[in-house]
């Protein structure tokens, strides 16, 4: 499937409620800090452009990129965003009779009424796509070994075709790549293999064992999310050199909060977006692109592939990354 899914804002887990706490202070003691002049300013540009993010790449000084990714980094590849007007995902689900969109990603409407998911499903499911770009960009992140890692909304799996693994990413709102009984007293574990067989015979799948619904292990509204997400985030964000913002408007959390749970004065964020608005006011937490303040925050206005291409370029690394996708899409059925 694919990109941005719906995530459960709340939780009961403690650790989620701290985070979330630590994220909100976070960001408000940067804001304050950014906005009264407060704190030092190291600034580790040459200047705020794509150019200068790829000498800073290249002095040697940049060694734990951090990527955080949403639908946007999808769309190339044939996979619908949720919310674009028209396109999106959501402005086109009349014909599976919800009582509201979201309704088809919301557990305990699941557990009632699967069969629309299921059917949508069937539609966009992982395998049927090839990775984009910004995919293959990241994996030669990691190649290079400065990907500390992939922090994705998506949950089309896109990523790992890629060539990123487990320790490389963290899918905040789950993925399509194991499921697993609904049922809390079983909780049997099956692979994507196995759904790919039930859904594609349109049987809704059931757990061999108990017989209770097996779902994706996609974060619904009413779930939370991976304890991995919140574990991972404290100890990569204090190390990030470099934030790499690509296909997400930020306005989802706790992941938009991502942006000021650490918040260092040698984060760079490059936004990659076709919609200059977006790029210039800052979604996600105290970005400052063009005031007088200015000092760290990049903000590329392009698609994510042409800004990532563009990047590439500038490192000269564009006919690696070329190489590389004629390569990985020749092995993807």
């Amino acid at each position: 499937m694919s990109v941005s899914c719906p995530l459960q804002e709340q939780s009961d887990d403690s650790s989620e409620e701290e985070a979330a706490g630590d994220t909100e202070m976070d960001f408000l003691r940067n804001l304050f800090s950014s906005t009264l002049g407060l704190g030092s300013a190291d600034k580790v540009l040459d200047e705020l452009t794509l150019e200068g993010v790829a000498r800073y790449i290249q002095s040697g000084k940049c060694k734990n990129i951090i990527c955080m990714v949403g639908a946007g980094i999808s769309t190339s590849a044939g996979i619908p965003d949720f919310r674009s007007p028209g396109t999106g995902l959501y402005a086109n689900l009349q014909k599976y009779n919800l009582p509201y969109p979201e309704a088809i990603f919301q557990i305990d409407y699941f557990k009632k009424h699967p069969e629309p998911f299921f059917a949508l499903a069937k539609e966009l499911y992982p395998g049927q796509f090839k990775p984009t770009v910004c995919h293959y960009f990241m994996k030669l992140l990691k190649d290079k070994g400065l990907l500390r890692r992939c922090y994705s909304q998506n949950i089309d799996t896109l990523e790992r075709v890629a060539g990123l693994e487990g320790d490389d990413l963290i899918e905040a709102h789950g993925t399509f790549y194991t499921s697993h009984c609904v049922s809390f007293c079983c909780r049997k574990e099956y692979n994507l293999d196995w759904m790919k067989v039930k859904i594609f015979s349109d049987d809704i799948p059931r757990c061999d064992k108990c017989s209770s619904l097996v779902k994706p292990d996609i974060v619904f509204f009413g779930e939370n999310l991976p304890v991995r997400f919140f574990t991972s985030m404290k100890m990569d964000f204090p190390r990030c050199d470099l934030l790499i913002v690509m296909g997400t408007s930020l306005q989802v959390q706790p992941f938009a909060g991502l942006v000021s749970r650490y918040c260092r004065s040698s984060f760079i964020f490059l936004k990659c977006t076709a919609d200059p608005l977006f790029g210039l006011m800052g979604f996600g937490g105290g970005m400052d692109f063009d005031s007088d303040k200015a000092y760290r925050d990049v903000a590329h206005i392009s698609t994510c592939d042409d800004g990532c291409l563009a990047l590439a370029d500038l490192l000269g690394w564009k006919v690696k990354l070329s190489h590389m996708i004629m390569r990985i899409n020749s092995l993807v059925q």
